[in-house]
């Protein structure tokens, strides 16, 4: 914003410092010259007449006095404005660098707590999460760009190698164009949900953990029969606020990952829902291979699957977890992800509880 040039704060500071230095002076003069003309005194006889001569000589002492003041306000009001607001030029100046593209730099504030202590503390504290987010967002680009890219490319040499050899056929060109194309479609699905939930930019309504959790069940019975997994739900009635298709995405991500990532015969998947006094959780367990914390701790992480299932026939787009994790923190829930001793995932999330509609059991 242009804004016109004006007195700085130092200087304003300054002769505020001056004027009540010379105002308290006035005053005291003026208290002076009261108690010497209007107050009797023992052993003093003060005639009015005497007092345009005591005025004479009490007018050089009150002037040199304000005199005095004036230079010793400005220049004692100067210089303490000045180491007053020394911190806040050092803020000023780290502001004027993160404003320049260096997000590293810290105002490290020494001294005492105080109110400019504070204010620099928590502008250290905003630049270290917004360089952790922006370094966040560039990885994010760099692996959205690349995933992109991947189905791109691999449709580019099929429609090439078509191209160099037209004898060949084409239903099985049309089958694999479908799948990078599915999968092409699915990516950009998930990062347009992603974004949707990082903005949360939807409207919150009663939502029940409990019936997402048997709608998502049902829904992916299927896929759990298929490869063999056994799913069981159970648990109480959860009643938070949100958006229930932000949610159910949630649980249905949860759960589809807990089928997939699981062993490869006779595996099991435990859903359950708990209510405690202030928050709902909602539980997902799967058998599966060993996982270590190490790996537990990064598989939020955008297009983080970890290395066994990167070559797997179902390693998704690589943003499940993460869209699970950007939807709780937008709903303001935690996400905890334990591996269990024999082996697979304990997945919480925990979201905030409402009222029981009234009622309701």
């Amino acid at each position: 914003m242009d804004r016109e040039a004006g007195p700085s704060v130092r200087l304003k500071l300054t002769l505020s410092y001056t004027g009540f230095l010379m105002l308290a002076g006035a005053l005291m003069l003026a208290a002076g010259w009261v108690f010497l003309t209007r107050v009797s005194h023992v052993g003093l006889v003060f005639r009015p007449e005497y007092q345009l001569s005591v005025a004479r000589d009490f007018a050089p002492m009150a002037a040199v006095t304000m005199s005095f003041l004036l230079v010793f306000g400005l220049a004692g009001g100067w210089f303490l404005a000045g180491r007053i607001l020394a911190p806040l030029n050092r803020i000023t100046e780290a502001t004027r660098t993160a404003a320049g593209g260096s997000l590293s730099h810290r105002v490290r504030l020494p001294g005492r707590q105080d109110e400019f202590r504070e204010l620099a503390d928590a502008f250290d504290t905003m630049l270290a999460r917004l360089e952790a987010h922006v370094a966040e967002q560039r990885r994010f680009a760099a692996n959205a760009s690349h995933e992109l890219r991947t189905p791109l490319a691999i449709s580019k040499s099929l429609l090439d190698v078509a191209r160099a050899d037209p004898d060949r056929d084409p239903g099985e060109l049309v089958d694999r164009l479908h799948t990078v194309n599915t999968r092409a479609i699915d990516l950009t699905e998930a990062l347009l949900l992603l974004s949707r939930a990082e903005q949360r930019s939807f409207a919150r309504e009663r939502v029940d953990l409990s019936l997402l959790a048997e709608e998502a069940t049902e829904t992916l019975l299927p896929l759990a029969e298929g490869r063999g997994v056994t799913l069981e739900t159970g648990g109480d009635l959860t009643p938070t606020a949100g958006s229930p298709s932000l949610l159910l995405q949630l649980t249905m991500n949860l759960v589809h990952n807990a089928i997939v990532h699981n062993l490869p015969e006779r595996g099991t998947v435990h859903v359950t829902t708990v209510a405690r006094p202030r928050t709902v959780a909602l539980t997902v367990e799967n058998t599966g291979d060993q996982v270590s914390p190490e790996l537990a701790s990064t598989l939020t992480e955008p297009f983080q699957r970890g290395t066994e299932r990167v070559h797997t026939d179902h390693a998704g787009v690589g943003l499940g977890l993460a869209i699970v994790s950007t939807i709780t923190q937008a709903h303001d829930g935690t996400l905890t992800l334990t591996p269990r001793p024999g082996g697979g995932l304990s997945v919480t999330v925990e979201l905030p509880a409402v009222p029981r509609a009234a009622g309701r059991p």
